[in-house]
């Protein structure tokens, strides 16, 4: 992916203090169109799109708002509990809509592991495939997404 202006643009509404107090970016110095390639080809060699892997994030979310703020276990290796916060956030894409600040933490049991990832994390990753730059406060690894969510694709 080339880095275009309409590119700069959106890179330029992910700095801290634009959206977000400590923006989208984190330390990350590789520019967006560049961090976009980088976790979109690990997600490809693991044989997975970005909407599968939103998808999934979606769905063990739904399962845990059951849970009203306390973990709850989901399937048989999950615990999942979902947090909201005050305030909502709109996609820096400039994509419609604006998304509620709620906060997921997946515990996978049998790994020991654990992720949390909000509902903008899940948009993000579905319809931009953006994991957010290397440092950012709410950076998802995507092979640390995949392995804890046990997302099976076609490696």
């Amino acid at each position: 992916m080339k880095q275009t202006p309409l590119m700069k643009k959106i890179e330029a509404n992910m700095q801290p203090g634009v959206i977000t107090l400590h923006g989208f970016l984190g330390g990350d110095e590789r520019d967006l169109a560049t961090i976009i390639d980088a976790d979109n080809a690990v997600v490809r060699r693991l044989g997975l799109t970005h909407e599968q892997i939103a998808a999934r994030m979606e769905e063990l979310r739904n399962g845990g708002l059951k849970g009203l703020g306390e973990f709850i276990k989901i399937e048989s290796a999950f615990e999942v509990k979902v947090d909201s916060v005050r305030g909502k956030l709109p996609c820096p894409f400039g994509h419609p809509g604006i998304f509620a600040k709620v906060n997921t933490t997946v515990r996978n049991l049998k790994l020991d592991r654990q992720i949390t990832y909000t509902l903008l994390n899940s948009h993000l990753i579905g319809e931009h495939g953006f994991y957010e730059g290397k440092g950012s406060p709410f950076r998802l690894e995507p092979g640390d997404l995949i392995e804890i969510l046990e997302i099976e694709g076609s490696e």
